[in-house]
């Protein structure tokens, strides 16, 4: 059944998450949507310095918004500053340096950013596909550690100012690969058996997927959502999956192909009139489960998963400097 359920997901991305599957889902956009004014309002995006992030960053900055970046290269993260205040004239650029597989610096961070700044859309993009088993200082598997731990506690921990703030939205950047993965609560670290980097990275994707409506669930005046970027050509592509990204670079969609959807949800009054929770491609709700593949999870392995993140989140806090 794996086998079906990769073989249906890589032929149904040949038709839709590339290129051509954005330029035909693009007739139907209505650019209004994202022609808005979005000054005086807040917007911060993990990993901004390159790639997807970078390119939606710069798209809300033209549009006046104030963008805080967090990045964990300070000397690329400068240079994307750089380039997007350069290219937009938009001056309400604010860089922070956060390595997010690192959680007590998350903790630290985010417990800074309260007490600083206000917040209206948090976009959780930063991610990472390593291909070996490699843990962080903390002793933690490294995609786990990023993808899905440093999303759990950037986002909870920036709860608190979302609640206060006017039209609340948190986006997290997820993956058309966690269409083949069934939620697996046994071994979220990847410890047992081969280590498969692109099928753990589907794994944690799927773990975004939940993470998503269930804070959707919990927290009613912010508005979730989760999207599929398609296949774009980034640098995370390039260096994280060279095959795949020979065998398909003439099909692959630009950047701000990609970061048109995170846009269109962080910047669009159509967006919040769709339910929240729901996961996006190419600006519409589409299913979370292929036909047929039995990756449905029963609500109680659901809510183990954020009760687990809890307790790693909280372990972390504990010890946080500062």
């Amino acid at each position: 059944m794996s086998w079906y359920r990769n073989t249906v997901w890589f032929v149904k991305g040949l038709r839709e998450y590339t290129r051509g599957g954005y330029e035909s889902a693009s007739k139907h956009f209505n650019p209004a949507d994202v022609e808005v004014d979005v000054a005086g309002r807040s917007f911060l995006v993990t990993g901004a310095n390159s790639g997807i992030g970078k390119a939606t960053a710069k798209e809300i900055a033209r549009r006046g918004g104030t963008v805080h970046l967090v990045c964990r290269n300070k000397e690329r993260a400068e240079v994307a500053k750089e380039e997007i205040v350069t290219e937009t004239g938009n001056q309400n650029i604010f860089l922070h340096i956060v390595d997010m597989s690192n959680p007590k610096e998350i903790w630290k961070f985010a417990e800074k950013f309260r007490n600083e700044h206000k917040l209206n859309v948090l976009i959780n993009n930063a991610g990472c596909m390593v291909n070996n088993r490699e843990l962080t200082e903390d002793g933690l598997e490294k995609n786990f550690a990023t993808n899905t731990l440093g999303t759990y506690i950037m986002t909870t921990a920036l709860l608190p100012l979302l609640e206060k703030a006017a039209d609340a939205r948190v986006i997290t950047v997820s993956s058309g690969g966690m269409l083949v993965q069934k939620l697996n609560i046994s071994d979220l670290q990847s410890g047992n058996g081969p280590f498969d980097g692109t099928m753990v990275y589907a794994q944690n994707k799927r773990q975004q997927v939940v993470l998503t409506e269930q804070w959707a669930k919990a927290h009613r005046n912010i508005h979730f959502s989760v999207m599929h970027p398609g296949w774009a050509d980034t640098p995370a592509v390039r260096s994280s999956m060279p095959d795949f990204y020979e065998r398909m670079k003439n099909s692959l969609r630009t950047e701000a192909q990609g970061a048109d959807t995170v846009l269109w949800l962080a910047v669009s009054a159509e967006a919040t009139k769709l339910p929240s929770g729901l996961f996006f491609q190419d600006r519409q709700p589409v299913p979370t489960h292929l036909p047929l593949a039995y990756t449905h999870s029963p609500p109680e392995d659901e809510q183990k998963l954020m009760e687990v993140l809890e307790e790693f989140s909280q372990k972390f806090k504990s010890i946080s400097p500062g």
